[in-house]
């Protein structure tokens, strides 16, 4: 039991709700912040976009941000496997004119053979040989890519284990599934920038929010833990993290 008010405070912060893929909660008051990236994924997505009439965005989440790639192409679809986050992507892009489809196998999407000019897909799994079968000849898959190393200064710091299923993710592995897929790599970057957390309450809704990050998290059974990051960030203003990310923009042959 730890006894510190503002500690108990800021903790309590963290059960605001989480929908869609919206962290403007935390990141929108600067209680977290990023090092940015040498390259811009919606950038690219967007300069792409100007030259297909078909395409298609993967894990959309709950639409925030294909929501802001416009003008969208004549023909354009979504999809989500989070449950929660279908109604709020339908909500937010089919007045648009972007059907959601709802999806729980990678390996099994609703559309036809070769249908696709373009298929972007930012933090999302996929299946190479599913995109490369929806996607035309020449067609773009533009990925950005969580990698296995992300944030593991988190799992460190509350002495809880890493995610084993994603550990292995990394650019080089991507890129070698992706060329015995079918596909030629046009452009691949990885980079690890620091993620900054200002107070305890927003590391604990961000490990909320991505819960496959340490599964086996829980407030009640890691407060001491915790409370050691807190007073950590009393003394040095800040608890950082390293993010692991790569970008792959592949063309299909």
């Amino acid at each position: 039991m730890v006894n510190d008010n503002q500690f108990e405070k800021l903790i309590e912060s963290s059960n605001q709700k989480f929908s869609g893929w919206d962290f403007s909660y935390v990141s929108g008051t600067g209680r977290i912040d990023n090092e940015p990236l040498t390259w811009s994924y919606g950038s690219k997505a967007l300069a792409l976009m100007g030259n297909t009439s078909s395409m298609l965005d993967m894990g959309t989440g709950g639409g925030e941000f294909l929501s802001m790639l416009r003008p969208f192409p004549k023909t354009i679809y979504a999809t989500e496997g989070y449950k929660p986050n279908v109604p709020i992507a339908k909500n937010r892009l089919e007045p648009l004119g972007v059907k959601v489809f709802e999806i729980d196998d990678d390996h099994l999407l609703p559309f036809e053979t070769n249908f696709f000019d373009l298929i972007i897909n930012k933090h999302e799994s996929y299946s190479n040989q599913e995109i490369r079968r929806i996607i035309s000849d020449g067609g773009i898959f533009l990925t950005q890519q969580v990698g296995g190393l992300d944030c593991n200064e988190m799992n460190d710091a509350l002495g809880l284990p890493y995610n084993e299923e994603f550990i292995d993710w990394k650019l080089s592995k991507a890129v070698f599934d992706l060329e015995n897929n079918g596909f030629k790599i046009l452009e691949s970057y990885e980079e690890f920038p620091l993620q900054r957390f200002f107070d305890i309450g927003a590391l604990v809704y961000y490990l909320k929010a991505i819960p496959w990050q340490a599964p086996d998290f829980n407030v009640e059974k890691e407060t001491q833990k915790l409370y050691e990051i807190h007073q950590m960030i009393q003394e040095k203003g800040y608890f950082d993290v390293k993010q692991h990310r790569f970008l792959i923009k592949a063309k299909a042959l």
